[in-house]
């Protein structure tokens, strides 16, 4: 079972792809809640070159509540990561997958929501 949904924004620099990203998202319920440049976090931590790689923490907050409702702890695999990542030829966007990151958790009713948050994020993963 692949784990992310992916798509390939040709042409594109990681500030467009990360706005075209953020719009998408938006567009579907999502907000980002945290963003971490990966990138800049090595070259300061370990002074190390690396192409660009942002992760947003991207989160619809009803179904975050739903899921918190049925599964308190979950909150320990939310949000939902999408990584932006520079490829030769443009950027990669991936997101997880949230029913297989919910695969540990033995509640129907949260997979099921988790398969609504999945639904939303492969759209806008295709609309970027």
């Amino acid at each position: 079972m692949d784990y992310t949904m992916n798509r390939l924004v040709t042409g594109a620099s990681l500030d467009d792809a990360d706005a075209r990203t953020r719009k998408a998202l938006a567009e579907h319920g999502f907000g980002v809640l945290t963003e971490i440049d990966v990138r800049a976090t090595m070259k300061k931590k370990l002074d190390l070159d690396m192409p660009g790689y942002r992760i947003l923490g991207a989160c619809n907050p009803k179904m975050a509540y739903q899921a918190i409702g049925m599964e308190p702890r979950v909150g320990a695999m939310l949000p939902c990561n999408v990584i932006l990542r520079e490829v030769d030829g443009g950027v990669e966007i991936s997101a997880i997958d949230p029913v297989a990151s919910m695969l540990a958790i033995d509640n129907a009713a949260l997979q099921a929501v988790a398969g609504q948050v999945r639904d939303l994020l492969a759209k806008a993963v295709a609309t970027i």
